[in-house]
């Protein structure tokens, strides 16, 4: 193509790999929580890695789940537990605990995990409010314990790639970011209609659960914080007087629009007979359907919270939402949240002085600067999750990689203390009240308030 130079690739995990050259003790661990994240994220790496890292003992009410994993990761039946209360009550089983289990456990399991002993590893977001990731930071300091969040953006190839583009200076000075995070319709429909994070009261603002993550790798990326910020969004589509005419309450009930619903349960879910489910893997293992046959999950689907018709659900989050934010040093960025896209992934605009920056976050990745006065266009491909070994573009195992290290000693800019990712949660918090009242909300105020 004419004006296009192709750059190579990123060394895969070039910073871990500096941060990870001296030798490591293996790392005995107890894992909380055995839903998606836990069994297949995290736990993974000790398969991979058993001279990093010991699975030791298992805590989760879901006596399939915690069978599976059982099985998965050779756990003895006096380590598995069937709740995070019984697995820290038997004493300190390892050095660490991998915390996985439900937004709103956080705090009470990792504040009692950090008491007995354990440095810990939380699931992103680390609470559901203020006060609490408050909590969470002090208590971890006051104890001398490492407390690290799950964001797993730093680690992966992608990101560590754009952070070493903006801050070397190649675009000039960043004038205004455009970053989205397009959501899937049928991730949207598992994860923030059907399943565990719909409903605010029973999980956290979507804000929160899903972009907590997108507010700590801006402000990671500019080195700076956001001064100020506004919010705009709601839940627009996934409600009861959407539904067609006619929609029964469970897909599995007859609905008459079966053929042409892109929500329909049982093509989701890989259940109708000779048909792939045209959503993830992930969704059929959180129905425990992964060892089922498609006459077995259709069954389950009848059930199931994720057998219900979109438009017929306890959810209440919004499905799109827009923050709009200054950083400290005059830099605007617009951030827009959707789970109406046709693809899962983010997109990103950045413009400099002296050039432009589109990245593509997706399975596949690329990052294409256009230098400003020129026609040509630098293209640097990153490779896809196929190609980096493990969840969000290689960010799953990166993260483990990073905690492992910082228990043996070491230390790297990435690291994501419960005190670096109070921030982006604060800013989370700040969207959400700015959406709901529609004032910009003063960071510096907001941080210091008692909230």
């Amino acid at each position: 193509m004419k004006g296009v130079i192709s750059s190579p690739p990123h060394p895969p995990h070039l910073l871990i790999l500096q941060l990870s050259s001296a030798p490591m003790k293996p790392i005995d661990v107890m894992v909380l929580g055995a839903g998606g994240r836990g069994t297949f994220a995290y736990a993974p790496y000790a398969r991979s890695h058993p001279e990093a890292l010991n699975i030791t003992a298992i805590a989760e009410p879901d006596a399939d789940r915690r069978a599976r994993f059982a099985a998965m990761y050779e756990i003895e039946p006096e380590r598995q537990f069937a709740s995070w209360e019984e697995a820290l009550g038997a004493g300190q089983l390892a050095r660490a605990v991998i915390n996985c289990t439900m937004d709103r456990m956080h705090v009470a399991s990792t504040v009692a995990a950090l008491n007995v002993g354990y440095d810990v590893l939380l699931e992103k977001p680390m609470a559901v409010t203020p006060q609490e990731c408050r909590l969470l930071v002090d208590t971890a300091e006051k104890l001398g314990r490492t407390l690290q969040i799950c964001h797993v953006l730093r680690y992966t190839d992608f990101f560590n790639k754009l952070y070493e583009i903006v801050n070397s200076g190649r675009l000039g000075d960043i004038v205004t970011i455009d970053h989205r995070e397009n959501v899937s319709y049928w991730h949207m429909s598992h994860s923030f209609v059907r399943g565990n994070w719909g409903n605010e009261a029973l999980s956290a603002p979507m804000i929160l659960a899903k972009c907590c993550h997108d507010m700590d790798i801006l402000v990671w990326l500019m080195q700076q914080r956001v001064k100020r910020l506004s919010s705009f969004g709601s839940l627009q589509h996934y409600r009861a007087e959407k539904a067609p005419v006619a929609a029964p309450l469970r897909c599995t009930d007859g609905c008459p629009i079966a053929d042409s619903c892109i929500w329909y349960a049982p093509k989701l879910y890989g259940a109708v007979e000779g048909q792939y489910e045209t959503g993830s893997g992930f969704m059929i293992n959180a129905m425990n359907g992964s060892d089922k046959t498609p006459r077995e999950r259709f069954e389950l689907l009848k059930t199931s919270p994720y057998g219900r018709c979109v438009y017929h659900c306890d959810n209440d989050v919004v499905d799109h939402q827009v923050i709009n934010m200054e950083f400290e040093k005059g830099v605007t960025c617009t951030f827009t949240m959707h789970g109406h896209s046709d693809r899962e992934g983010r997109s990103m605009r950045w413009d400099g002085t002296r050039a432009t920056l589109y990245g593509d976050f997706y399975d596949e990745q690329e990052i294409r600067i256009h230098d400003h006065g020129s026609d040509k266009v630098e293209v640097i491909p990153i490779g896809g999750k196929a190609t980096q070994g493990s969840g969000h573009g290689g960010g799953d195992g990166g993260i483990i990689r990073d905690f492992i290290a910082a228990l043996n000693g070491q230390t790297s800019t990435r690291q994501t203390t419960a005190r670096v990712s109070l921030e982006s949660h604060l800013m989370c918090f700040a969207a959400e009240e700015s959406r709901r009242t529609g004032q910009t909300i003063d960071m510096s105020t907001w941080r210091t308030s008692d909230r």
